[in-house]
């Protein structure tokens, strides 16, 4: 073998396993950004379950808010139908949803105080507040790793790489702005 022989096979090589990098990363961010989906999807379902739990507790005291709690039952339904669906995009506005649903149902209990002190009430509000908080914390998470996975797959040479295996965009989880800004208190008791 000659000089020029030994180097073509060099850069073939090098080049191959540069390729194969790229693609191995690829694939981590891809699984990455499932990873994220399924910590959410996991406490979607579980806030799922609690929801109507705390629907009956309410309905016992709250016989006069039953639009209120059909908000809430109706919320439920569309994000479940959307985490069903894997929309993310339906998911986010579902929960923004369900959110304010929840926010005014919290807020409409202040003014029963029997059912302020009941022990079910009281053990469910503070599970789904939990399941809230972290929620938003895996929507951190999950987003993250899809900006990642976004960033990288536009990216040269990753590009490359990414059209020929069909690597695909992810969208992001984002709610709505009514979500992200203050709640008024003063418009739920008008």
């Amino acid at each position: 073998m000659d000089i020029g022989t030994i180097i073509v096979f060099v850069i073939i090589i090098t080049v191959s396993l540069y390729g194969v990098t790229i693609y191995n990363g690829l694939v981590a961010l891809k699984h990455s950004v499932s990873k994220a989906w399924s910590n959410i999807d996991v406490l979607l379902k579980q806030r799922h379950d609690e929801l109507p739990k705390l629907v009956e507790v309410c309905k016992e005291y709250m016989g006069y808010e039953q639009d209120t709690l059909a908000r809430v039952i109706s919320a439920r339904s569309a994000v479940f139908a959307a985490r069903e669906a894997g929309d993310v995009a339906k998911l986010g506005a579902a929960e923004t949803l369900l959110r304010q649903g929840l926010g005014n149902l919290f807020a409409l209990a202040e003014s029963y105080p029997e059912l302020k002190a009941n022990e079910n009430f009281q053990h469910l509000r503070q599970r789904i507040t939990a399941l809230e908080n972290t929620i938003a914390d895996r929507r951190e998470f999950y987003n993250e790793s899809v900006n990642l996975n976004n960033v990288r797959i536009e990216q040269f040479p990753d590009v490359v790489i990414a059209r020929w295996f069909s690597f695909a965009e992810c969208d992001l989880l984002e709610f709505s702005a009514e979500e992200v800004q203050d709640v008024s208190l003063k418009s739920l008791f008008s």
